[in-house]
Order: structure tokens, then sequence, then C-alpha cells
């Protein structure tokens, strides 16, 4: 705040004193800059930008003694109003607006909580007072109220004060130098660089399985599950630690040396001998970028084994030299043969057993499963959104030789995490809904890397089919294909980037006013990216769940770890449930009264395929936030009953699928607006009826 532009010495003489970095006399109508203004650059005049900041709102106390008026006597409201407006319209007051780094939004925004202020405040401020009251009377000059107006407009926009701090704050050049535990050590980094069923990651798991200490980061709860199950039967005690689940390999009291995570969950702060960071080209991902390059950046580990694809080798390499590491490359060729069929399958009656017919959508999934049911034929289903336990145990009813399902029906979800006795991969469309950089949802082919990462699938070693076969259920799709299979994958140019909590915390120490929401769009905003290696992912589902809670009363930090909750915006159930997890006072009421009042009960010949979906939706978020519900192991409890209740439903869901047909068709169930306005999308270019 600004200390009084005036003071009138004993012989009642103005004296001329340094206000708001530039000197003002009342008898001047000039005034003179000062060097230290901030320097404009590149967003700050950006117009989006200044519409970030919203303006704190000042109110005047009621309570103030109006000395002022006692020394000149009381202002003329009309006259002030008339005075303000004047003072708006000088140029010279835009001019010295802009250099203290009023835009003309801001001088806008400014000005009109000003005047508001001036106008309905019974006692102004001394000093503004008796300014005013000297210019209405003659004895100043107009100009002489740019001081105050300036204090004013640092009251209500505070970044003024702190522009630099925020854009130092929010510099993403050198992302290496925020993991200070790791660039204290010397780390090993060595890529496993290879195909699907390569053996790339059976190396690294070799590595950590011996290791005195280790963690596995993986890109999917399924795969830290499977980690966590087969270093505990080899005899290395595991625990798993995922957004949604904790569990230990002996109690809680005892916390292994080996750990397997999802890489979000990935500690920066805890020393390991050797760290696996898997499917390391999910670097790119618009949404989960970020978390592999924290991973890699961050973990505090001798020695790293990052696995992935060969279109990442070279950015890594350029990640490392920035920490100053060195890269071993180890190189892995497919251990079956994989052949692209050179027919499509055309119609579903053509299915053999080991296809898996691979779809992009749920209603797909759910319309060919039925389709291929009728016909006699066992299906097993799975997705992304089905729990592990029930992920697994469709794979196992698959793989399993004596059991008459020999049919699959899944989403690109069987790409990583699952060995699966699969003789051909039969893609049922090369479209798929994808979110943009600007998180706006789209239709596109497939790229390289999805569709050799799914094809690859096909044939696994070890399985009883020693070759894989890859075709389309669409004749006009496969040339597509076979161009897609014939190429290396894509090279991967960026990494991405994501605020930090801690980055955050810094931001609402200046700007305490801000809302989460906000806060995150002014940090991307004034971001300084490193555009050759980095990219900020996407925020919008992120600032989405902040709105949601903005209302509920939590710490900055727990407020934004929610909001990294994967959360589906689209589906009602599963914000309320998000919203009501976001209470501490309610937790108990979660964890004592949800389960007779939400759990879905098991489905039967008059229920639907909806009770599925609830089910699936409660499961992901029953886990999430453990310590705000006292009743941990009721929850736990009703997590096991949840995946029986789908493992159910999904070897039900001809059936329920057909009721869920008679319920649409009734008007009693409701629809995913995002699941069918996609669908409707894609019938123009997907198939006609090829069901025959």
């Amino acid at each position: 705040m600004f200390n009084s532009g005036r003071i009138i010495n004993k012989l009642g003489i103005l004296n001329v004193v340094p206000m708001g970095g530039f000197t003002l006399c009342a008898q001047q109508k000039f005034r003179t800059p000062c060097v230290y203004f901030l320097q404009t650059r590149g967003k700050k005049d950006d117009p989006s930008l200044s519409s970030l900041f919203i303006p704190v709102p000042v109110k005047p106390n009621p309570d103030d003694i109006n000395v002022g008026a006692e020394l000149t006597g009381t202002l003329n409201k009309a006259d002030l109003l008339k005075l303000l407006n004047k003072f708006y319209q000088k140029r010279e007051v835009k001019l010295l607006s802009m250099e203290n780094g009023l835009d003309n939004y801001l001088l806008h925004q400014a000005y009109v909580s000003f005047r508001r202020y001036c106008l309905e405040a019974d006692a102004l401020p001394v000093d503004l007072h008796v300014v005013i009251s000297d210019i209405l009377q003659g004895a100043g000059h107009i100009d002489d109220i740019f001081p105050y107006f300036l204090r004013h407009s640092k009251h209500i926009f505070p970044h003024l004060e702190c522009m630099d701090d925020l854009k130092k704050i929010s510099d993403l050049r050198t992302p290496a130098n925020w993991y200070p535990g790791a660039r204290g050590m010397t780390r090993k980094i060595i890529f496993h660089a290879g195909p699907t069923n390569s053996g790339k990651t059976f190396h690294a798991m070799e590595r950590f399985l011996s290791a005195k200490s280790g963690v596995y980061c993986g890109p999917l709860k399924l795969l830290a599950t499977e980690v966590f199950n087969k270093s505990n039967d080899r005899g290395t005690p595991c625990d798993l630690v995922t957004g949604e689940e904790r569990k230990y390999a002996t109690n809680g009291d005892n916390i292994s040396n080996h750990v397997s995570c999802t890489v979000e969950m990935t500690s920066i702060n805890v020393p390991y001998e050797v760290a696996i960071i898997d499917e390391i080209q999910m670097m790119r991902d618009t949404g989960r970028g970020w978390a592999w390059t924290r991973a890699l950046l961050g973990v505090m580990a001798e020695e790293i084994h990052v696995c992935g694809e060969d279109g990442a080798v070279d950015l890594v390499h350029s990640l490392m030299s920035t920490t100053g590491e060195h890269v071993e490359v180890r190189k892995y060729h497919r251990l079956t043969e994989l052949k692209v069929e050179s027919k499509a399958l055309g119609s579903l009656d053509a299915v053999q057993p080991g296809d898996c017919i691979v779809c992009f959508s749920k209603n797909d999934i759910y319309n060919v499963a039925r389709v291929i049911e009728t016909r006699g034929m066992e299906v097993a289903v799975i997705y992304g959104g089905l729990p592990p336990g029930t992920k697994l145990a469709q794979a196992h009813k698959f793989n399993d030789v004596d059991n008459p399902c020999k049919i699959m029906v899944a989403t690109d979800a069987i790409g990583m995490g699952l060995n699966l006795s699969i003789r051909r991969v039969v893609f049922y469309s090369l479209i798929k809904p994808t979110v943009n950089e600007k998180g706006e949802k789209e239709m596109d082919t497939i790229s390289v890397s999805q569709a050799l990462q799914i094809a690859g699938r096909a044939g696994r070693y070890g399985t009883q089919f020693d070759t894989g076969y890859v075709t389309t259920f669409k004749p006009e799709d496969l040339s597509t294909l076979q161009s897609l299979l014939s190429q290396q994958p894509e090279p991967i140019i960026k990494a991405g980037l994501h605020p930090t909590a801690e980055q955050i915390e810094l931001y609402a120490y200046h700007l305490p006013n801000s809302t989460l929401s906000n806060l995150m769009d002014i940090f991307v905003t004034l971001s300084t990216v490193d555009d050759s290696l980095y990219f900020m992912c996407n925020i919008e589902d992120f600032k989405f769940l902040a709105d949601m809670i903005q209302h509920v009363p939590l710490p900055l930090r727990a407020r934004y770890v929610f909001c990294c909750a994967p959360i589906n915006k689209k589906m009602p159930f599963v914000c309320t449930m998000f919203l009501k997890s976001a209470y501490p006072q309610l937790a108990r009421f979660l964890s004592t009264y949800l389960q007779p009042q939400i759990l879905p009960a098991t489905p039967s010949p008059s229920q639907s395929v909806s009770p599925i979906i609830d089910s699936e939706n409660f499961f992901k978020n029953s886990y999430r936030f453990m310590d705000l519900f006292p009743e941990a192991n009721l929850v736990r409890d009703m997590q096991k009953e949840l995946d029986a209740i789908i493992q159910q439903g999904v070897f039900q869901l001809t059936r329920l699928l057909r009721n869920s047909e008679t319920a649409v068709s009734s008007g009693t169930m409701s629809v995913d607006d995002d699941e069918f306005a996609i669908h409707q999308q894609k019938q123009s270019y997907l198939r006609g009826e090829h069901w025959a």
C-alpha cells in the first residue's frame, strides 16, 4: 500500500513525495516514470491473461471516522462523479496505467471499482479526501488522484506487485531442478526398447526382484497388481499402491522394501536401489504424460529401468542430458511371428477360437458380445472400467484351455497389462475417440503406436499360439491397418508437464483470494516451457473438479490432491460421490450409511446393465482418500462385494443388455450422453449392418 502522496507542512505548502514508482507534484501536469517499472514480456499483454485476474472486492468500513470531512468539509457526490469520469478519460492516465501493468481491461475494472468505492464510502481515507476536496475547490490538479487510484488497483489486483514472482514460479524450462533428491544421486538409466511381446519388461523385472529395494511404476492398476502378485509369489515382499487401493505384503505396520504402484503414485522422496518405469512412451499423453516425466526426472533410485517403444529413446536421451545422466539402450525384438491376414473378417459369423475383437467404445463391446453369444459362443469381456479382479477373472476364463469361452471382446485396455492367449486380433474399427491438447474430444484413426501395441497381443510368447495374426472387421479398413503395422512407432518429441502442488501453493500465497481453478489458469497462461522438450498437459478436467468442490472448506494441498482424481465428469453418479467425499464431516456418513443406500444389488434377470456401470464407477472411487474414512475395513469389504457383483454382471452380459434395450425403449433408463454422442458421430464411417 502507498503512503500519502502529499504532506501539508506547517506553512501550508504542499511537499512533493515519491509514490507508486513516480514523482508527482500537485502543481505539475506531468509525472516521471521510474526505472523499476515491470518490463512487459510476451503473455503479460495478452487480453486473455488479464481476464483471468478477478478483482478482489473492496468495501468501505462504516465504522471509519470521517476525518477528511472534519478537515475540508463533506464532498459533493455529483461533483465527485464528474471528476472521476474526467480523470478516467485522460490519455495520460491510460498511458501511466499501462506502465504499471494495467492494460485496457484491467484499467476499466480498476476504475469501476475505484469509482464505486469513492461514491459509496461514507468516509474516504483522509489523504484521498483532502486531495479530492482540493481539486474540487481548484487548489489541486486532477492528475493528483492517480497515486490513490493506483493504490486501489493494487489492492484489488494483487498480481500487479508480484508478477515477476509469478513468472519465476511458473518458469518450467528446467523441471529437472524440481527434484533435488534425484539430482543429488548418481543414477544409472537403462532403456529397454522394443515392441510388444519382446521380453523387455521381463528383463527389467528380474533386476527388480533381485534388488534390496525397488519401485515399479506402471500405467495401469492392473499392471501394478500383476507385479504385486508376481513379486510376492516369487518370495519378494512387495506392497501395492494405486490411487484406489493400498495393499501390504504383511500388514500396514511393516512396509515392504519393494512397492508396485501406478505412475501417478510414485514417491519421489523415498530412495530405492532399482526403479522400473513402464510404458515410458506415455510421456506424450496430453492428460497423464506429466506423471511419467515426473517419475523419470524425480525418482530416487540408483538404477532406473525404463521400458517402452523405440520412438521414445531419443526423447529420454534428451531429457537425461538436462540432468547429466547417461542412458544405456538395450534393444529387443519380438519373440514370436506376427502376420497380417490378407482378408478382413467381414462377419461375426467368421470368428474363431482364440479371436479377440477389439472395439473402441462400450457400446460396440456390448453389441458385438451380444451378437456372438446369440450364435451360441461364450464371450469374455474386458474394458478399462472393470476392476482388476474382474479383468483377471475374464482373462483366466479366456486363457483356460478347458473353459468353453474361446472368444474375447475388448477395448484397447488389452494393449497393456494382461497375458492373454490370443491367436488373432480383429480390429472392429480403426476409429477411436481421442482428446486433443485443448481437451476436446475428436474421432480419429488410431496411431501407429496404438496399432502395434494392440496387434502385438496376438501370438504371445509362452502361450499355445506361437504365431499371431491380425486383421480388421471391415474390408475397407484392411489396407489402412497394413500401412499402420508396416511403420515404426512415431518418434516422441515432447514430454508432458503439470503444475506441482508446491508451485500452486506459492501462487496462492501471492494471490490468496483466487480459486484453485483460477490459479491453474493463471499458472498455465504465464508458464514458460521449453517447447523443444516439453508441453503443458491438459488441465480442463482438473479445473472442472476444482470448481465442483470450491465451496468445500479444504486446505489447498488436499484440494489439489482431490482434483487429481481420475473422475469421469460425464457421469453424474461419480461426480456426486466425488463431491460427497470432499466433505471430511461426511466421511462417517459415507462409510457407515453408503452401503445400504447406494451399493448396487446383485443384478437379477429383471435388471439391466445400468447397475454394473454404477458399480464400476463406485469401485473406482471407494479407495481414494482412505484417511477420510473412519471405517476403512468396511470400505474394503464393500470393494470386494462390488468386484463380485461386477463379475457376475459381466458373466450375464447378454441378458442384461437385452433388459437394458427394453428399458431404453420404454424410457426407464438413461443413456450416457457422451457415449451416445460418440456413437452417433461414428455411424457415418463405421459400418452398415454387417451382422449377417
